[in-house]
């Protein structure tokens, strides 16, 4: 029964996750992270180079690549085009003519597909590797690919922007550097407000010589997140000292961060029995469904060998897991006493940083737990509850996950260069360091 009301509610609940997408977008600016706008389509990927591990990060003028993938559920044929779109660091368009950026044209269709085999979902699995023969990159800064639907079917997913009559079905991001500044980062869990208990800093130095800033405070601009979310993401930072040729952010108290505790873990790589933090795999015609092992909020350092937030599709007995893989409706229950003024969601990369109906875990009074049920590719995956209230844009982990100044995070700072009468952000730094115990 749950998995008929599941899927009966399923596109509903997307949708309106869609329209709270769209209103944070009319009111923040455009979003960074990848963004889903049908339930036709799942687990959409952007990976640098085939390494899961890495940020989402390619470096101007050489062979690093990006692969944008994602799951069609139909084995039917539909025309994908793309559209790349150079943004400021803020990701709303910039004022650069795609002639500026790019070599080649907007408009093409992605020709990578291939039907999933065996799968008791059906679907097609696409993907798009940039650069490619078609398009060159020119510009370093941050960049969106929109993805549209090119042909007429019955998807009725909102359409907030077409090409050429084209609906919009997903949109994913990725960074380009030209790495001609200096970038020194480090993270510590002695901070200027606490010694060594719940939270962590980061302080980095930034040496742009030879470049020419004439004013620091307005061409340089930072952007420092925490384990790639995009909710808690550090913006708007001046520097502590000034010096030729060298910019000091140190005891900055914005760059503080919640600790937050390692990831939660489990895996579905096999419908036949139950792996890590699996309690049980059942099949409900027509579908397989993965029970998890129970969660209880964490007050003490959890120590755990996470990807701090990502996911690997992955199915062990697979010769191809990209379209061997299958799809499985995964149960979370995190058992707690209800909390008011704000709601839980869960949150890793296959949530895209959005806090949306899909996402959210709703109580059940009888059980005394929060529970969510997502519908999730074969694979490892890393996940953790972050409470929001109402009203609130930044999760938080204390509730569920407690904050641990030991907590193995990685954080990533990006520089962006705008000089004085300058078109566009330039990303001339970008560094990925992890807080490990000293």
């Amino acid at each position: 029964m749950r998995n008929l009301y599941y899927l009966r509610n399923m596109k509903r609940h997307i949708y309106i996750g869609i329209l709270v997408v769209l209103m944070g977008m009319a009111t923040m600016g455009y979003a960074q992270s990848d963004i889903v706008y049908t339930p036709m389509i799942h687990t959409l990927q952007t990976i640098v180079n085939d390494d899961w591990l890495h940020d989402d990060v390619i470096e101007l003028g050489t062979d690093d690549w990006v692969s944008i993938e994602f799951d069609h559920f139909t084995h039917d044929y539909h025309r994908f085009t793309y559209k790349i779109v150079h943004c400021n660091a803020d990701w709303t368009p910039s004022d650069l003519f795609e002639v500026d950026y790019m070599d080649g044209f907007n408009g093409l269709p992605i020709e990578d597909y291939e039907n999933s085999f065996n799968t008791t979902m059906l679907y097609t699995h696409y993907r798009l590797e940039l650069p490619n023969e078609d398009i060159q990159f020119k510009a370093s800064g941050n960049y969106r690919v929109e993805i549209y639907l090119d042909d007429d079917d019955d998807d009725e997913a909102p359409k907030p922007s077409t090409l050429n009559s084209q609906p919009l079905v997903a949109v994913a991001c990725f960074r380009i550097v030209d790495p001609c500044m200096g970038l020194n980062v480090s993270v510590t869990g002695n901070t200027d407000i606490d010694t060594n208990l719940s939270h962590q800093q980061v302080s980095f130095v930034l040496n742009y010589a030879p470049n020419e800033v004439v004013d620091p405070a307005t061409e340089i601009k930072p952007y420092v997140y925490q384990n790639g979310r995009t909710d808690n993401c550090v913006t708007q930072l001046k520097p502590t000292y000034v010096t030729p040729g060298r910019l000091e952010y140190t005891h900055n108290q914005k760059l503080i961060f919640p600790a937050g505790n390692e990831y939660r873990r489990f895996e579905v790589i096999n419908m036949h029995y139950a792996t890590q933090g699996v309690d049980e795999v059942s099949y409900f015609a027509p579908y397989y469904h993965a029970t998890l092992l129970p969660d209880a909020p964490r007050r003490n350092y959890s120590f755990d060998m996470d990807h701090d937030g990502r996911y690997l599709v992955r199915y062990n007995l697979a010769e191809d897991t990209d379209i061997e893989a299958d799809y499985i409706f995964v149960h979370f229950s995190l058992y707690m006493p209800r909390r008011t003024g704000g709601n839980f969601y869960l949150t890793g990369d296959f949530a895209y940083d959005s806090f949306t109906p899909e996402y959210q875990a709703t109580y059940n009074n009888e059980k005394r737990a929060y529970e969510a049920t997502v519908l999730l590719k074969q694979g490892a995956y890393d996940y953790m509850y972050l409470w929001v209230p109402d009203g609130g844009r930044t999760g938080q982990t204390g509730p569920a996950e407690g904050n641990s100044y030991e907590a193995e995070n990685e954080y990533q700072v990006y520089i962006y260069h705008r000089p004085l009468g300058g078109r566009y952000d330039r990303l001339v730094a970008a560094r990925q360091v992890k807080f490990t115990q000293e």
